[in-house]
């Protein structure tokens, strides 16, 4: 009997070393398959022009190459306060703001998820001892935005905003008022392509399903960020993330004409590419009321 549990225990502990390892292949397997698609992508013509900001892109925290498109759009525009917010920051370790935090930036994270508040918590108590970050715990509406910035001293003009929150960001972007961010990375559903303007009707409790039925396209998000004095000046190439600057600031920094149709980069995402899972729901141009 002793016998028999030594040998169950140590194929145990086999098993959970392959898995081990092969979470590591696995991983390591995703992040050369992105950096070969990117080497791919930017290889396009398309990206010659030197103020085209997937050129600048790389991953350090980011999920994807934001962190250098970030840091490059910053590079052209300036920092005034140098505060940056993000929604659905995740358990911290990935995400756009990460990066300005380690460089000394202040900042807020807005998240809804306790897990990840938690680690959060415990991984950055530091900087929320010290008052550098500010970590609320709370799902983002378009009805309290703007309270939660109030209550996270947000300043009139923080350099960095990232909307991240799998539905919704549309309208929390447009419920916006009293901040003028220099810089907004906010997700679109590249699935929608680039000549459709349509967004999934707002509902304050709205929940991903992991599926291709959510978010807003990328003229959508384009019609509003003009609507909101913004320009669209690149996508990830991963067709996640669409990034924005304030008008004021664009002059002939970067590569024009700032439309869905110049920047627009098709889904890219998951573990080795592809796309979510399609699923047919109900879009309309933003203008249209929910039923």
């Amino acid at each position: 009997m002793a016998f028999k549990s030594l040998a169950v225990q140590f194929r145990d502990v086999m098993v959970e070393s392959i898995e081990r390892r092969l979470a590591i292949l696995e991983d390591s397997l995703a992040v050369w398959h992105q950096a070969s698609r990117l080497d791919q992508v930017r290889a396009s013509s398309r990206y010659d022009d030197p103020r085209c900001l997937v050129r600048h892109g790389y991953r350090n925290f980011s999920q994807f190459e934001e962190d250098g498109m970030i840091d490059e759009a910053l590079h052209r525009v300036g920092t005034s306060s140098r505060f940056f917010v993000e929604f659905g920051c995740g358990p911290g370790l990935e995400n756009n703001t990460l990066a300005l935090l380690l460089q000394g930036w202040k900042g807020l994270w807005i998240e809804a998820d306790p897990i990840h508040c938690a680690g959060v918590r415990e991984e950055f108590r530091e900087p929320i001892a010290s008052g550098q970050l500010v970590l609320l715990e709370e799902m983002v509406t378009a009805e309290n935005v703007e309270e939660l910035f109030a209550r996270g001293g947000v300043p009139p003009e923080p350099d960095v905003l990232s909307i991240d929150i799998d539905g919704n960001d549309y309208w929390v972007w447009k419920a916006i008022g009293r901040h003028r961010p220099r810089l907004t990375v906010i997700e679109y559903n590249a699935s929608l392509g680039r000549s459709a303007r349509v967004v999934r009707p707002y509902h304050p409790l709205e929940r991903w399903d992991g599926s291709t039925c959510t978010g807003a396209s990328l003229g959508a998000l384009e019609d509003l960020g003009r609507e909101k004095g913004y320009a669209l000046v690149g996508c990830c190439t991963a067709g996640v993330n669409a990034i924005f600057v304030r008008s004021d600031l664009v002059e002939d920094r970067f590569l024009a004409p700032f439309t869905a149709h110049t920047h627009y980069e098709p889904p890219r995402y998951g573990r080795y590419g592809g796309g979510h899972k399609p699923r047919w729901g109900r879009f309309a141009p933003p203008a249209t009321p929910p039923p």
